[in-house]
């Protein structure tokens, strides 16, 4: 049996298409190291044990981008919605637009550029804003820092709690991702059948099911909504 809806409940799953709007590229469109490199080469377990200090200059360059963008109106509409509703934003970003732009519930299930992490302990986790991570910068117990970033081969963090959420929002608003990355993706599987669910990008594959799709892009169309809701 589903879960009963509550209707003063919306959450939002958010992909980079969000904070491309912010001046961040895509993975797609992604130049400098995305375009000298393979993926696997600066993003994996592998690449890490490697060449760790590749990946550290990428991360470190992707944070000083990530920290020097602004929130757009989409990420600012987002947060007015908490006027009337518990809103849980769920992003697959890496950034911390959501955050800046005001939004209070901000599950990360891929990860934090402004924070760094122990390699032998995941549970130690240091908030570094806009700082970079060096080789030889360690956690408390004496292994070297990490970003705070899910790779290629690793496990998505907070699936269960995000799940739960999705599960009884009377409201489900995708925005700025195809829906092509699991398993963040199969998330919208658990949305109730009765929730409202829209979906915001100017272009997919495929035409959604189960959902009605608003083409066109986040600034353009999630402020419209959110207007909308606040009005109901």
């Amino acid at each position: 049996m589903s879960d009963p809806l509550d209707h003063n409940k919306v959450v939002v799953l958010t992909g980079a298409g969000i904070s491309a709007e912010s001046g961040l590229p895509t993975f797609r469109d992604m130049g400098g190291l995305w375009e000298q490199y393979e993926i696997t080469e600066v993003a994996s377990p592998q690449a890490w044990e490697m060449n760790p200090q590749l990946v550290l200059d990428f991360y470190n360059e992707r944070r000083t981008k990530a920290v020097a963008a602004l929130p757009n109106a989409a990420h600012r509409a987002l947060a007015e919605l908490e006027s009337r509703y518990e809103v849980v934003v769920i992003t697959q970003n890496v950034d911390d637009l959501h955050e800046r732009g005001g939004s209070t519930q901000v599950i990360h299930v891929h990860g934090e550029l402004v924070k760094a992490r122990s390699t032998v302990d995941p549970t130690l986790i240091y908030e570094i804003g806009g700082k970079e991570i060096q080789l030889g910068d360690l956690c408390e117990q004496g292994a070297q820092l990490r970003p705070h970033i899910v790779w290629f081969g690793e496990a998505i963090h907070n699936y269960d709690i995000a799940a739960r959420h999705v599960k009884n929002a009377g409201k489900v608003l995708v925005v700025g991702t195809s829906l092509s990355v699991y398993p963040a993706a199969g998330l919208l599987t658990k949305a109730n059948p009765s929730a409202e669910k829209l979906i915001v990008s100017p272009d997919l594959e495929e035409e959604p099911v189960a959902l009605h799709w608003i083409k066109g892009t986040a600034v353009e169309h999630v402020p419209q909504i959110v207007n909308r809701w606040l009005e109901e």
